[in-house]
């Protein structure tokens, strides 16, 4: 005979004035984490109370009924009846839904409570998630969503957003096969194909960090913060049907271009409108490109301007700004610290003063229609014009005495005015319009000038021997007109600077320290030095030998050649490899003789730069080396992307320097000894798992004197 199973008999259910009950002492939730009482009681007055309390009867020292009850579990379900009550918005005389648990029980109260607070599983998140998705579909907005549920409507778009991943992938994360954060970074990208390959890819490696998969769905898209996407404008960029895809769930610098080929032609399309209204200036061609390699004016000839005259009116802005900066300045001249407000003002002041000297430049028309100018995007989006270029093949040919061509009549029928002329536009290297031959003019047989100048040039040698001072201005001459004015013909004189270029340029060659310092000195000398040649002959005969030795040496200085090239074995065009070991050991000695310093000159090591592109040994050796031995310990179990990444941190302010940037055999500098470095941890997501580095538990104080809480 089978035993019989016994039955168990649930608690009775009652409604209970909220008068008679108080809290028991037995509750054992007295850290008050993560809980709001405001927030519940407003939940319970506009749905009511959906869980009802657990109760036991007071008993009196004689183990009688005492008509009262105590809530070990339920706690905060009271609290926030009680405040309604508090607040006239609850009759104390109301009924509670209550479970009474026998008075005779052998299950103590602190059980109970106990076994309330974790017998509960919190809600999956993609449970929320749905649950939002249907109340949308019912008509309730995300403003209510968010009321309702005491959460932020950011919050609410954050969980809908899921709605945007292949259900493929949800279906794994409810499984839990992904992270939270690993599914939220495929909301970035709605095409579920996409998402689904991506998983494919990274779902069982060790690259499935949500920054690397976020990075694989926007890899054929544009960052908003391109200078691109800045110069067209986002809204250019929607009108014309494109898509930019947002995240949701971190700062993303305004999203990503979905169509990158919709950019690049509205690009080209607003470069051409610009470049078409430049071109209305009368200059002979117009070159407009996203951007230019450094050094794309090298070899032509920079026209000189004059800045357009100031109007009364501005002239009269001008005199009362700097009035003004002069009063302010002599009012605070003994303070320590100037207030913020006059600070401001002094800077207010300094920008407006530095917008008139920054006006447009006024060229000769005539010098106008043989130049051009060059029409890029800056770094941060806005347009960069640079005007006044003169090509080598577009130099005035010199006229042969005794010549009688007359000057070509201009449109108004004036000789020496310039004809008027299409530009020649080109955008992104493609011309806009088919290009006109221009007829060349025939220079003298070549015999008969040889025969000529070769008396003279005898003659000559003779003279600047026996005179040094203007053989220093005859060199002079020379390497300014070949470095500020590249004038098209040689001279007279066979020397010269080679300016040396840079078939192999990183990104931020042109935004270094080095080019903007070579860039300034350059625009301060060419502030200086007349256009016409014979008017340089006589600015550089007059001027003291200090500044001859200063403009010598920023010309010579455009030749310097510290290049390593791969070495011509063959002899042929190249650099042999004697010629490299001479080159790279004479560069070494320059380097010293200058008091050369790489980083001081701005070069640190970084992703891009350099760690990114050596294999994990060299990384480690470069930690080891800038950040001692520690530090490569502590980087060495990562994937090579985020070693690269800790690595340029590491060796941010160390000093550190690769073989080709250091000086000879110098060591590098460690600050302190290996292995004892004072390194900060690495980021949480490197560093290991949460369920590695647990939480450490809240800890309270007096425990008897907290209150009782569910």
């Amino acid at each position: 005979m089978a035993p019989s199973v016994q039955k168990i008999t649930l608690s009775r259910s009652r409604d209970i004035p909220f008068h008679k009950l108080v809290l028991s002492q037995a509750n054992v939730r007295r850290v008050k984490a993560d809980v709001s009482v405001e927030e519940l009681a407003e939940d319970i007055a506009r749905r009511g109370l959906l869980q009802s309390l657990n109760v036991r009867p007071v008993l009196d020292a004689g183990g009688n009924e005492t008509g009262m009850f105590e809530i070990p579990a339920g706690g905060r379900r009271y609290q926030a009846l009680a405040l309604l009550v508090k607040r006239k918005r609850l009759l104390k005389t109301t009924p509670v839904p209550c479970v009474v648990r026998d008075a005779e029980t052998t299950i103590l109260a602190e059980d109970d409570s106990l076994a309330e607070n974790t017998q509960r599983v919190p809600l999956h998140p993609l449970d929320q998630f749905r649950a939002f998705l249907r109340l949308r579909e019912k008509g309730m907005t995300e403003e209510e969503i968010a009321a309702a549920f005491f959460t932020t409507a950011q919050v609410v778009r954050q969980r809908l957003r899921l709605v945007s991943v292949s259900p493929a992938l949800l279906d794994v994360y409810a499984e839990d096969g992904m992270t939270l954060d690993m599914l939220m970074a495929f909301t970035v990208n709605p095409d579920h194909a996409r998402q689904e390959q991506v998983w494919e890819a990274v779902g069982n490696t060790g690259r499935n960090e949500p920054w690397h998969i976020r990075r694989l769905l926007t890899e054929t898209t544009v960052r908003a913060s391109d200078k691109r996407a800045v110069f067209v404008g986002l809204e250019a960029y929607e009108v014309a049907g494109g898509i930019i895809m947002r995240d949701l769930f971190q700062v993303d610098d305004g999203g990503w271009l979905e169509d990158a080929a919709l950019l690049d032609r509205l690009v080209v399309e607003k470069l051409k409108v610009l470049a078409d209204k430049i071109a209305e200036e009368g200059w002979k061609w117009v070159e407009a490109a996203v951007s230019f390699p450094y050094g794309v004016a090298n070899g032509l000839r920079a026209l000189y301007g004059s800045p357009v005259d100031l109007s009364a009116d501005e002239q009269a802005t001008i005199e009362a700004l700097k009035a003004e900066y002069a009063k302010l300045e002599a009012e605070y001249e003994g303070a320590e610290e100037l207030p913020d407000a006059v600070d401001a003002r002094l800077g207010e002041i300094e920008t407006a003063l530095a917008r008139f000297d920054d006006r447009p430049l006024r060229y000769d028309p005539a010098a106008i229609a043989r130049a051009g100018v060059f029409v890029s995007i800056d770094t941060d989006g806005s347009l960069l014009i640079d005007r006044g270029h003169v090509r080598p093949a577009d130099e005035s040919p010199a006229e042969p005495e005794g010549s009688e061509t007359p000057e070509a009549d201009g449109a108004d029928g004036d000789p020496g005015v310039p004809a008027v002329q299409r530009a020649v536009i080109t955008v992104g290297g493609q011309p806009t319009e088919p290009e006109e031959e221009e007829e060349g003019i025939r220079p003298l047989p070549e015999r008969l000038v040889m025969e000529l100048t070769a008396h003279r040039t005898l003659t000559l040698r003779d003279a600047v021997a026996l005179n040094p001072h203007v053989a220093l201005t005859l060199l002079l001459h020379k390497l300014v007109s070949d470095t500020f004015q590249h004038r098209s013909m040689t001279g007279c004189l066979e020397a010269g600077v080679r300016h040396v270029f840079f078939p192999a340029q990183a990104d931020d060659l042109k935004d270094s320290l080095s080019a903007k310092t070579i860039a300034e000195r350059q625009e301060a000398w060419k502030q200086d030095i007349p256009a016409e040649d014979d008017a340089l002959w006589d600015w550089l005969d007059r001027l003291d030998e200090t500044s001859r030795m200063a403009l010598l040496a920023h010309c010579v200085s455009f030749g310097v050649n510290a290049l390593h090239e791969k070495p011509n074995t063959y002899g042929g065009n190249g650099v042999s490899a004697h010629g490299l070991k001479v080159r790279l050991a004479q560069a070494d000695r320059l380097a010293q003789a200058t008091g050369l310093d790489m980083v001081e000159a701005g070069w640190r090591p970084t992703f891009g730069n350099y760690l990114s592109r050596v294999s994990k040994p060299r990384i480690l050796e470069a930690v080891r080396e800038g950040a001692g031995a520690r530090a490569a310990e502590l980087i060495g179990h990562l994937k090579k992307a985020d070693m690269a990444k800790e690595a340029e941190r590491l060796l941010a302010d160390t000093g550190w320097l690769p073989e080709p940037l250091r000086l000879g055999d110098q060591a590098q500098p460690a600050d302190v000894p290996a292995g004892e470095a004072d390194l900060e941890a690495l980021p949480a997501f490197l560093a290991g798992d949460d369920e590695e580095n647990p939480v450490a538990p809240v800890t309270g104080g007096d425990r008897e004197h907290l209150s009782a809480a569910e």
